[in-house]
């Protein structure tokens, strides 16, 4: 009753499972990431354990196929499990059990293993597989994400639509660069999850993201930037002139209220990113 792909970026070494599933909450039962081991994605009468079992597994040396092995050989209701699993070297294997509804099927090769049951047709998994190519060179979220809405454009799990989620690691790739759990998004209940979950990583690139690039603000901007800071209290007057530390206080104190702490430089310079979306969002007047 899900569809989901598996991914490495072989260049970061950044890890992931993206999923979608005519299931409430999808995201709690079928991936597992550990940024340096692997990952693994469980589902089909879902056998949760399979998840951290896996990263186990793997952490302790075992390839993808040995622990697809293990876990052929202990689980007595292996016919109806399906899994699909990365290690952090992209080695990969899915598997589906002879019991899982029809279709069912999955692609494993470097870096990848997409797979999917109770689906409209190998033409979701295979729309999945040449979408990931295509997005080569991408982010990973955005690679993964992109492999799963090709999958629900072809149309996904037969039974409709309820939930997706997202979730990934990578080196220093968490909050503030101190864990590497890095992506971790889910739409639990939505009548278009994978739509949803687009749109909250937008958002999330928007938060989290970090700057690229940076500039000083020109004249007219800071004068725009003083007028909002103002409008908004956080502060009661500012000077006219170049940057100062009232301003920078301030300046502070509007991307805290905006949680985009993770785009603020100091000293004036700005992130075009973060400046984009507060004239957006708060309009370009001085008044």
């Amino acid at each position: 009753m899900t569809f989901s792909i598996v991914g490495r970026d072989a260049a970061t070494g950044d890890i992931g499972v993206a999923v979608a599933s005519k299931f409430l909450a999808v995201g709690a039962l079928v991936p597992f990431v550990r940024a340096g081991v692997g990952a693994v994605a469980t589902q089909s009468y879902v056998n949760p354990n399979f998840g951290p079992d896996g990263l186990r597994l793997l952490a302790g040396g075992l390839s993808p196929q040995e622990v697809s092995a293990r876990f052929q050989a202990e689980d007595a209701d292996i016919a109806q499990r399906q899994f699909g699993i990365v290690a952090a070297d992209g080695r990969s294997v899915t598997f589906s059990g002879p019991g899982c509804h029809a279709w069912a099927g999955g692609i494993a090769e470097a870096d990848v293993a997409i797979q999917g049951n109770i689906l409209t047709g190998p033409d979701v998994v295979e729309a999945m597989h040449a979408a990931w190519n295509a997005a080569a060179g991408q982010p990973l979220p955005r690679r993964l994400l992109a492999a799963l809405r090709a999958g629900d454009s072809a149309g996904g799990d037969k039974r409709g639509r309820q939930s997706a989620a997202l979730l990934c690691a990578g080196p220093g790739r968490g909050y503030g660069g101190l864990t590497d759990d890095w992506v971790n998004l889910r739409a639990d209940d939505h009548a278009d999850p994978c739509a949803e979950l687009e749109r909250l990583l937008d958002t999330f690139d928007l938060l989290f993201g970090r700057p690229t690039e940076t500039r000083e603000l020109d004249e007219n901007e800071l004068k725009w930037l003083r007028a909002l800071l103002i409008r908004q209290g956080h502060a009661a007057s500012l000077p006219a002139g170049p940057w100062d530390a009232d301003t920078e206080a301030a300046a502070w104190a509007l991307y805290g209220t905006e949680n985009l702490e993770e785009r603020w430089l100091d000293g004036g310079r700005f992130d075009p990113v973060a400046l984009t979306y507060l004239q957006e969002h708060f309009g370009h007047s001085v008044a």
